[in-house]
């Protein structure tokens, strides 16, 4: 008997529990679904401004309609982007503001509005090693944010957006080229890598993609045959130039140096020793592991 009244009671609550939620929810989908403007509109900035942004963007979504044409019409637009942009739903922000930016171009809103669609597609780029289209798409509009508002607040975050962009594709660029490197595909390395400073000849990785055409040259030569060595070596001798010539002081320098005399020796031109090449060789295999010991420490 006094299990069959617990019952009854844990059943009476149950219920009076699912009741309450019940109300809960069918009162916000009654309000969703409310034809009166006024109501839903002051509901929906009260859930925007407690951070209850789904919420928020769904009845800003559906007073989309109701408002269109009407004084509130780009400010219901906007903040529905807001509250997807809140609520973290880049995606969907993104395309709530492009949509404003060309209904409203005149709006009070509408220089934000382009600075938070420029935001949710830098946040909706994705690393280096990742397809990159979101980058470029990026990066075309915050050219053009920048173009037509030159004197935005925004623009010294423009500007590293648009550096950590470009930084971005540059390791891009450069990583796929080192593949074919890794790969022991020196000739194609060699061509990747010349192909990445026609593209761009500011990357930021200049002097490591100047030095790997030359390694990359030296020993695609190498491993020729030996009818082949000499115009291949030739091909070296004058990446070692092009590179010594623009920075003198690398601390590849030393490898390229050695590498530059065994080439030399290759096409006749060196009167040293094969003791003083090995020598200087040596010299630079304890400066290379210094120097990678030295890098190690500082990270």
């Amino acid at each position: 008997m006094r299990m069959s009244k617990t019952i009854s009671k844990v059943a009476v609550v149950v219920l009076a529990l699912t009741g309450l939620l019940g109300s809960c929810k069918s009162e916000y989908d009654a309000l969703l679904s409310s034809n009166d403007v006024d109501q839903k509109y002051a509901a929906a900035f009260d859930f925007f401004n407690h951070g209850k942004y789904n919420k928020a963007s769904r009845l800003f979504e559906s007073l989309a309609v109701q408002t269109s044409g009407t004084s509130k019409d780009d400010t219901v637009q906007f903040y529905w982007g807001m509250s997807n942009y809140r609520y973290k739903d880049y995606y969907t922000a993104e395309t709530n503001f492009a949509k404003f930016l060309t209904s409203f171009p005149r709006s009070p809103f509408a220089d934000e509005a382009a600075f938070l669609r420029i935001d949710c597609l830098y946040r909706s780029t994705m690393r280096s090693e990742l397809d990159q289209k979101p980058t470029y798409a990026a990066l075309n509009v915050i050219s053009q944010y920048i173009i037509d508002n030159p004197r935005s607040t925004h623009r010294s975050t423009c500007d590293r957006m648009m550096k950590e962009l470009n930084d971005r594709l540059d390791k891009k660029a450069y990583d796929n080229a080192k593949l074919y490197y890794k790969q022991e595909d020196y000739r194609a390395s060699r061509v990747a890598f010349r192909n990445i400073l026609k593209d761009d000849a500011d990357n930021i990785y200049r002097e490591d993609i100047l030095y790997y055409i030359a390694m990359s040259s030296y020993n695609f030569a190498h491993l020729s045959i030996e009818s082949k060595q000499r115009e291949r070596y030739l091909t070296f001798v004058d990446d070692y130039y092009n590179f010594i010539g623009e920075i003198p002081e690398s601390p590849y320098r030393k490898e390229l140096d050695v590498l530059y005399k065994r080439a030399q020796k290759a096409l006749g031109r060196y009167s040293g020793t094969d003791e003083d090449l090995d020598a200087k060789a040596k010299d630079f295999e304890k400066e290379r592991k210094k120097l990678l010991k030295q890098s190690e420490t500082e990270e």
